[in-house]
């Protein structure tokens, strides 16, 4: 990918500081929620409701979400939802004040704030090429800079605010999050307008969401970057459903030292997402997008390896700059060669396809370290990474790159934009 000059537009400035509060406060919610549920019951399976009720939204609606976006005013969308979500969050922070909060209330709320999810994050990811003019470059290093504040906000800064302001009373966590999600919503409101996406001939919701979904599938290029994060959450997810395990019984870690392991991760994701526009400039993004699936396989192998701690952090954090990177190539590029009409779907089929792999790699993960033992879930994934990565490498290749951003372009303009 081709990297053009000029400054990103200062509504970008505001898109990022909106998702950067918004993340501020999802790091809050995402270690909040789960203890809340705590001083509920200790039921597992209650616990997991709780867990499992933000994801349904996307396994449920994904496409069709996206199909409604693409019908939607997008900037309206983001602002209308994360307003939705700051009242919502009203609700169990009055529920905890008059002592009446249940597992069941929780559940319903976690829901409601991934089915916002869903509605903001596509519709955000369909605004990005509108505001920037579908240049790659721009959307690259807007990428890179959204992607690290992201994992700065919800990966480091969120959780450990949001366990101290639990310690403060249950409703504070949650008040915090509705008023970073009214800041986004307000921020949002202010960004410029962005054209509606031209009305297509009055199709039925279901045939214009199947529609988008099959784009999908028939474009090796944007099927191969979908099977990338599909493939690749049952990897990780086979990873972190025994890595506690792992780093406890084979690692001799304690609950400290896994915390450090995770920041370890952490921080190599925003080493990658930070370099991420270099590596596409030095190697082309296609053959930046194989590297970094290379560098994740071989990482996980080596943390299964790992004789130690040190080593172990150290190979996460290696795959942390895989993940980090990729996350900020594949999006970019998805957003530079798909119409404007078709945004919307293509990105939540993409999301819902990663998402619904997710429940396979955990459920794997587990029957795996229980007949095999702890390693092998680790090896495996490696595995599964590197034939991943052998098999989408030709279908996201710099040749098929190249030619699908000089499709996109507009006439008289090269694939830099």
């Amino acid at each position: 990918m081709k990297q053009a000059g000029g400054k990103l537009p200062a509504g970008f400035g505001r898109l990022w500081t909106a998702q950067t509060v918004s993340s501020l406060g999802d790091g809050v919610s995402h270690a909040a929620l789960p203890l809340l549920a705590l001083t509920l019951t200790r039921d597992p399976m209650a616990l997991a409701v709780v867990s499992a009720a933000g994801t349904l939204p996307w396994l449920l609606f994904g496409v069709l979400g996206g199909a409604l976006v693409d019908r939607w005013d997008r900037r309206r969308t983001m602002w209308v939802t994360d307003a939705a979500r700051a009242a919502l969050l009203a609700i169990p922070a009055a529920a905890t004040v008059l002592g009446v909060l249940s597992i069941p209330l929780l559940a319903a709320v976690a829901f409601l704030l991934g089915l916002g999810g869903l509605f903001f994050d596509t519709a955000a990811t369909a605004f990005l090429p509108d505001l920037l003019r579908r240049d790659p470059a721009l959307l690259t290093r807007a990428n890179s800079r959204l992607r690290g504040a992201q994992t700065a906000m919800s990966g480091f800064a969120g959780p450990p605010a949001g366990s101290a302001l639990l310690a403060l009373g249950r409703a504070f966590p949650l008040l915090a999050d509705a008023v970073s999600f009214l800041l986004s919503a307000l921020l949002v409101r202010a960004l410029p307008a962005s054209p509606r996406p031209a009305p297509e001939a009055s199709e039925p919701l279901l045939r214009q969401a199947r529609a988008g979904a099959s784009y999908v599938f028939r474009d090796r290029l944007l099927l191969g970057l979908a099977l990338r994060p599909a493939v690749g959450n049952i990897a990780f997810l086979a990873v972190e459903t025994v890595l506690a395990l792992f780093a406890h019984d084979r690692l001799g870690i304690d609950t400290y030292g896994f915390g450090l392991l995770l920041t370890a991760e952490a921080t190599g994701g925003l080493l990658g997402a930070a370099v991420a526009s270099r590596l596409g400039r030095r190697l082309g993004t296609g053959t930046a997008l194989t590297c970094t699936a290379a560098v994740e396989g071989l990482a996980i192998l080596g943390l299964a390896a790992a004789p130690n701690p040190y080593l172990a952090g150290l190979a996460l954090a290696v795959c942390g700059a895989g993940m980090g990177a990729t996350m900020v190539l594949g999006p970019s590029l998805r957003q530079a060669i798909v119409p404007t009409h078709l945004m919307g779907r293509v990105a939540a089929t993409s999301r819902m396809l990663a998402m619904c792999a997710a429940p396979v790699g955990a459920f794997a993960g587990g029957w795996l370290a229980g007949a095999y033992g702890v390693r092998t879930p680790l090896c495996a994934a490696g595995v599964l990474l590197l034939a991943m990565t052998a098999v989408t490498a030709s279908m996201t290749g710099d040749r098929r790159v190249e030619a699908a951003l000089r499709a996109a372009a507009p006439a008289g303009a090269g694939p830099g934009g």
